[in-house]
């Protein structure tokens, strides 16, 4: 159901930012022949739709490579090479690909208070709902009652079980206590929601560190996942952010919350070309089934549109 509707989802994620900056890129591609101002139109453009200096240098500095190459001099053919080196930036490999291991998968899902977290988890359940997977969530945010509380009210919505604690209790053994239930239950996946904030920076880490040991101990043949959920809103800042969750206990994939919300979507080619993180899902709304498996093709194809 949500693959087939993958080009619909992201249609719908990529509006704004299409409507307020690359839906201009297109236009000016559309001239009959290229002059020398239109590469510094959009370098400004799609700097102003936050893909970044740096990438947005090493994109049009592809295209230029190209056209010189290619002997390309109409308008429409540099939109193509545009279109074919932006696809080829937002591709990015798996650096460990779990996705097909049998056995019990773990995503551990971290980001930071905000970023629209708890909501992608209960997208996430219930995708892997649909695709006929067992899941548990594991409420390992001890630290923030709501938190749990908002878990449990998603898992009685769409019928996936959520374990949790009393608050403030200790987050591994919440999530030992997932797993062991998973295992009893013949489950697929545990979703591991985490603390977004604590005292300080290395104490979270130091907690994230921690809940992936405990699921190594409680099961070491799980094939475990990390998943950042970013907030697309936050946009340049928020790849410190996820550099910051990258080098403490690596990353293997993205959730770009919020597509929908920001008119600057360019952020996910900085995210590509400057982290090398593959973006996995987009959230594209606030509905449930408001989600969509990461296509390049099919986002570049939405943003040109």
């Amino acid at each position: 159901m949500f693959r087939a509707l993958r080009g619909e989802k992201t249609e719908q994620g990529v509006r704004r930012t299409r409507e307020a900056w690359f839906g201009k890129v297109a236009h000016l591609l559309d001239r009959s022949r290229v002059d020398e101002g239109l590469w510094d139109e959009l370098e400004e453009l799609l700097i102003l739709a936050d893909v970044g200096v740096d990438t947005t240098s090493r994109l049009l500095e592809r295209v230029k490579g190209r056209t010189g190459k290619e002997r390309i001099t109409q308008g429409y053919e540099i939109k193509a090479a545009l279109k074919e080196e932006t696809v080829s930036m937002l591709t990015v490999e798996r650096v460990r690909d779990e996705a097909n291991r049998p056995g019990l998968k773990v995503i551990l899902m971290v980001g930071v208070n905000g970023s629209g977290k708890t909501t992608s988890i209960a997208k996430l359940a219930n995708i892997f709902k649909m695709e006929g997977k067992r899941t548990i969530i594991a409420a390992a945010d001890t630290f923030r009652a709501a938190a749990i509380d908002q878990l449990k009210l998603w898992g009685e919505r769409i019928g996936v079980e959520v374990i949790c604690h009393q608050p403030g209790g200790d987050p591994g053994a919440v999530v030992f206590d997932a797993i062991q239930a998973a295992r009893s239950r013949g489950a697929d996946v545990v979703i591991v929601d985490t603390a977004g904030r604590l005292h300080t920076k290395f104490n979270l880490m130091e907690e994230l560190k921690k809940i992936k040991r405990v699921v190594s101990r409680a099961d070491p043949d799980a094939a475990q996942e990390v998943l950042l959920v970013m907030d697309a809103t936050t946009g340049q800042n928020g790849l410190a952010q996820a550099r910051h969750f990258a080098d403490a206990v690596g990353v293997d994939g993205i959730l770009l919350a919020k597509l929908d919300s920001t008119a600057k979507g360019g952020i996910v080619l900085a995210i590509s070309d400057e982290l090398r993180i593959p973006v996995l899902y987009i959230g594209t709304g606030e509905g449930l089934v408001d989600i969509a498996p990461f296509d390049p093709e099919a986002f570049v194809e939405a943003l040109y549109h």
